[in-house]
């Protein structure tokens, strides 16, 4: 199995931790590893690095060499332009086709994000087994992984249950029902009570046949574009052909382009207690790290007096930040930054940075 982890995203929302010139998946936001190595590593044991391919902005390619010094270099792909998900997974679909000799309808792949945090490694890879297993069977064409949900978190995506169809190696397996981006905490806590839902973690499994089927039959111009940049992979005239075309390609998102019309027939949902979570937010990325509403999450020379719920990082090992008698703070203190958010207020964060393009401030984004 061939797997792809995306690692292409600049991280806005983690401002001022998450920098353009080195977004989220590349900082050890928790622990000493960033989120992209914690990835690499739950995979590269048992698939190979060799099997391992990572999608990036081609700014972004130096430091993944960097910090996976021994994955092959025509394993990180990177992407001249922003062009939104369904480019870019297309385009790791083309050099996947390239780098495979088997036959391209059964080899099977796996989709995977580079800044997500994972407590239970072998879950994980127990539910990888049984989707492979079941993408073999021909019982579906693609496999949804979801997190067992641990609360009602209205900052994720949800994926719906279906009826269960079975097990396989202990790990039960249900129809695809739905896919639901960030509903409100009401129906949040409807779907957690009631477990018909799962979050989706954006993990999921199929084979090149079949996602190269999607793509061919619902964005055939795409796929046309993305045809001569395959067909152009290991010669000399390759980066100009991708210089030249892929910043043509449409802008639409993954879901809209490609998995909207995924009939339900077709896919089958996995879900485990991985200890999986999306810090896509500094508010989820307390969330993630302490998931108890009252509690503090502190990182550095920090004192929190009579404060709650709070997330206060502190980068500066000869500075003291103190704060004092404050609820739901985002407090977070680099070395050229910072930033004092309400966590109510969170998504103001993205645009505030969004707003520096083009200023004396873009340098600070």
């Amino acid at each position: 199995m061939k797997i792809i982890i995306f690692a292409g995203g600049s991280g806005r929302r983690l401002w001022p931790i998450s920098r353009q010139k080195s977004p989220k998946q590349f900082e050890p936001i928790i622990g000493d590893k960033s989120t992209l190595q914690l990835a690499v590593a739950r995979v590269s044991q048992t698939y190979g690095l060799h099997n391992i391919f990572i999608s990036t902005n081609e700014r972004y390619a130096d430091i993944i060499r960097r910090q996976i010094p021994d994955l092959p270099p025509t394993n990180v792909i990177g992407e001249p332009a922003r062009r939104d998900l369904a480019a870019a997974v297309g385009l790791a679909i083309a050099h996947l086709s390239q780098a495979t000799t088997d036959s391209l309808e059964e080899e099977p792949i796996t989709i995977l994000w580079g800044d997500n945090y994972m407590d239970n490694v072998p879950n994980f890879l127990r539910v990888l087994a049984a989707a492979e297993k079941l993408l073999a069977g021909r019982l579906a064409n693609i496999l949804f992984i979801g997190e067992t949900p641990r609360f009602a978190n209205e900052n994720l995506g949800w994926i719906g249950l279906g009826d269960k169809l079975g097990d396989v190696q202990g790990q039960p397996y249900y129809r695809f029902q739905s896919l639901t981006y960030r509903p409100p905490l009401e129906a949040c806590r409807r779907m957690f009570a009631e477990k018909t839902h799962v979050w989706n973690t954006g993990y999921f499994v199929t084979t090149l046949g079949y996602v190269r089927h999607l793509y061919q039959t619902y964005q055939p111009q795409m796929w046309q574009q993305l045809a001569q940049i395959e067909a152009a992979i290991g010669q000399p005239h390759y980066a100009q052909m991708l210089q030249t075309i892929y910043p043509q390609l449409a802008a639409q998102s993954f879901d809209d382009a490609i998995l909207q019309h995924i009939p339900s027939e077709a896919a089958l949902v996995l879900h485990s207690e991985m200890g999986w979570s999306d810090p896509g937010t500094l508010y989820a990325l307390k969330e993630a790290l302490n998931p108890q509403p009252s509690a503090n999450v502190v990182q550095g020379l920090v004192v929190a007096n009579e404060s709650r719920d709070c997330l206060i990082y502190n980068y500066e090992p000869h500075k003291l930040l103190a704060v004092v008698g404050v609820e739901g703070l985002i407090v977070v203190n680099t070395t050229d930054a910072i930033l004092v958010v309400h966590k109510d207020q969170i998504p103001l964060v993205k645009k505030l940075v969004d707003g520096f393009e083009g200023t004396p401030l873009e340098s600070f984004s």
